[in-house]
């Protein structure tokens, strides 16, 4: 039995919850059609929300009897679809290299860093900050079908909301673009000078203006927290505002997962806040990140 069959079976239709109605394509490709969500951009058999609904009446046994000598695999892509989608990439930044990681820009602070490397960090023990950050299936409840979409986020900072916000594990450096340093109506003054450059971008060093200090906070609507992060300020084009790279993300004890379109950190009383990818906006970053020479900024005052 097919998954569009078995969900309009009586018994098993009464105890699905209903998605909620939408007129959006819920997914990259636009002409599979997904019965329970009826709607365009994932074929039914791809459907996170049933699969994860499933499931549940899996584990309840509400599913044996027609389960038994099904060949449904929700979880498989066709290869027919997958090759529908390939593009032909001409080049790519795989990482972001430079800034304060691995010790700072001059090559004896980053001497001296390999030199304390093997040494284990007694003050990480007792960190107030660490907790178990897990995800689970229910993190995918609300995430829509996609194909390898970044995380991307909104944060708060100089006392604006700043969207398009790439988490990036592959940066060593956490990075503003000069285009939303003058956005945020930050002084020129405020940037510290930089000696080093940055690796990365079209493969060849970019020369930093500077950095400064801003406090940034992260929220979820219920909790937030705010920390103080280090941006190198970069004249380059790029679709995003920021890029929060490792420095970031360590400093907060955050971890990212673009299955579950999530990011989590703690607070300091013990809460994990999980803030969500916008992405609607992540797919947006990615088709403006292929016109080269445009620059988006979006800051909401």
């Amino acid at each position: 039995m097919e998954l569009k069959d078995l969900i309009v079976v009586p018994n098993i239709a009464d105890r699905l919850r209903p998605p909620v109605k939408s007129d959006k394509i819920l997914g990259p490709h636009k002409e599979s059609w997904c019965e329970f969500h009826e709607a365009f951009g994932h074929h039914i058999n791809n459907c996170l929300a049933l699969g994860h609904q499933l499931d549940e009446l899996v584990k309840n046994g509400f599913l044996k009897d027609y389960l038994a000598g099904s060949t449904v695999t929700p979880a498989a892509t066709t290869r027919e679809e997958g090759r529908a989608h390939e593009v032909l990439v001409h080049g790519e930044v795989h990482t972001i290299s430079g800034g304060f990681s691995g010790g700072g820009p001059t090559a004896s602070q980053r001497k001296r860093y390999v030199r304390t490397a093997s040494s284990v960090a007694e003050e990480f023990l007792d960190d107030p900050w660490e907790s178990d950050l897990v995800f689970t299936r229910a993190d995918l409840r609300d995430v829509v079908p996609h194909n390898n979409d970044p995380v991307v986020i909104s944060v708060v900072t100089a006392g604006r909301k700043v969207r398009r916000v790439l988490v990036d594990q592959g940066s060593s450096a956490d990075v503003m673009f000069w285009t939303t340093f003058n956005k945020l109506k930050l002084s020129p003054d405020l940037l510290r000078h930089y000696i080093g450059c940055l690796y990365g971008f079209a493969d060849n060093p970019v020369e930093v203006r500077g950095y400064l200090e801003l406090r940034t906070t992260f929220t979820d609507g219920t909790a937030s927290r705010t920390e103080s992060i280090r941006y190198l300020v970069v004249n380059a084009n790029s679709a995003y505002n920021i890029l929060l790279g490792r420095p970031a993300l360590n400093r907060l004890r955050a971890v990212s997962s673009t299955s579950h379109m999530k990011m989590k950190l703690p607070d300091l009383s013990g809460k994990v806040i999980v803030v969500k990818s916008d992405q609607e906006e992540a797919r947006k970053c990615y088709k403006d990140s292929l016109k080269t020479k445009r620059s988006v900024v979006m800051v909401i005052e």
